[in-house]
């Protein structure tokens, strides 16, 4: 019975361990400058209705312009789409939880608009305001 309870611990100890390193793994440090305070403070005015998450979809898999975020970001959100091969550093993992949690949706806004120095993100300024909200209710989506 004893041994049995200790191996229980030793087990459950060391998933915990395991999970909580690679929890972390995901999380990419970035320089990007920090969206204007009148910004970073804005949340999605957009209900996270399927409507609005659909066209958040279209846009990140075909519709954004000139390059769809899958292209790099990949279909999941993984950061690695086609075009992640050699970027450096490479595009964000918006399927990180633990990441993605720390990511304010104004400072989310304001890096697909004006795109973010020093990584390939490019800025998408032809997109509508409302489209960049759609964007971010679909890529908060594949944090989930």
């Amino acid at each position: 019975m004893k041994k049995s309870i200790y191996l229980s611990s030793v087990l459950l100890t060391s998933f915990l361990f395991i999970s909580n390193t690679y929890a972390d793994d995901c999380v990419q440090k970035r320089k990007t400058p920090q969206a204007p305070s009148n910004v970073l403070k804005l949340t999605n005015p957009l209900e996270t209705t399927p409507e609005n998450i659909a066209a958040g979809e279209m846009l990140y898999k075909k519709g954004a312009k000139p390059l769809a975020c899958s292209q790099c970001h990949g279909r999941r959100g993984k950061g690695n789409g086609k075009m992640a091969t050699g970027m450096t550093p490479k595009p964000r993992d918006f399927s990180c939880r633990t990441m993605m949690k720390d990511i304010p949706d104004g400072q989310l806004f304001w890096i697909i608009k004006n795109g973010s120095k020093g990584t390939a993100m490019m800025g998408f300024k032809a997109l509508k305001d409302n489209q960049i909200w759609q964007l971010v209710s679909y890529i908060r989506k594949l944090a989930k």
